[in-house]
């Protein structure tokens, strides 16, 4: 169970004889939103990934993605700052993957060019 639910409810008082029930509110309506964290938008990595390895121009598109996630998230569209959010992450981890390939792949050719005049 929910820890508030769990508190004692106050004593319930009787009504005055000179107010009746006809008088009081039926029924409230409470609408309790859900608080959501704030969605990511991968601003520094973003940023990393436009100076560090942007291949194919990937971290500059990530880049894009990641201030449009944050302008959506300043205007309160959660929807829309999950969306470029999502794609900026995408793109991020596509470019590194991309970096990862081409260093290993420049390692190797240089251990077999220095291997093979030693």
């Amino acid at each position: 169970t929910h820890p508030k639910m769990e508190q004692a409810l106050p004593p319930y008082e009787m009504l005055p004889a000179e107010i009746s029930m006809d008088e009081m509110p039926q029924s409230t309506t409470v609408q309790v939103e859900e608080e959501r964290p704030p969605p990511r938008d991968h601003l520094v990595w973003s940023f990393c990934t436009t100076l560090y390895g942007n291949i194919f121009c990937l971290g500059f598109l990530a880049f894009f993605f990641s201030v449009k996630s944050r302008d959506c998230k300043v205007l309160g569209d959660h929807r829309g700052a999950l969306t470029y959010g999502s794609t900026a992450k995408c793109l991020n981890i596509t470019a590194l993957v991309f970096n990862i390939i081409i260093t290993v792949i420049v390692i190797v050719i240089i251990a077999v060019v220095c291997s093979g005049t030693v």
